[in-house]
């Protein structure tokens, strides 16, 4: 049997800009995503601590460093700049293998700066 479970997960970062006129998708911080172990294109769900939506898109790399979060397309309606979300990602695995993975966690500090 196989399960679905956390695998990546960024804790409380700020949305940073919205750009409604993007063909889709979230902008992060290279270096975030690093931290996370997310890669470019990777789904992902957005959970928006300030009005409660939830999204899927995926991701693609913003500029290492600068703290980017941006809500692209249609997301952008989903968030407002100075927004907090948690950014999650899942992974599927074996029942036996999920009792002891380890997900990767990341609790940005202010600036959404690690």
């Amino acid at each position: 049997m196989e399960i679905e479970i956390l695998k990546s997960k960024i804790h409380r970062i700020t949305i940073t800009e919205a750009n409604l006129h993007y063909v889709g998708s979230l902008t992060l911080d290279e270096d975030l995503m690093d931290a996370a172990n997310i890669i470019e294109h990777e789904k992902i769900q957005v959970v928006n601590v300030n009005n409660g939506s939830r999204l899927e898109t995926y991701v693609i790399k913003g500029k290492r460093g600068s703290g980017v979060c941006c809500l692209n397309g249609p997301a952008a309606r989903q968030g407002s700049v100075g927004d907090v979300v948690i950014i999650i990602s899942y992974a599927t695995m074996k029942f036996e293998e999920a009792k002891t993975f380890k997900p990767w966690l990341v609790f940005p500090k202010e600036l959404n700066k690690l």
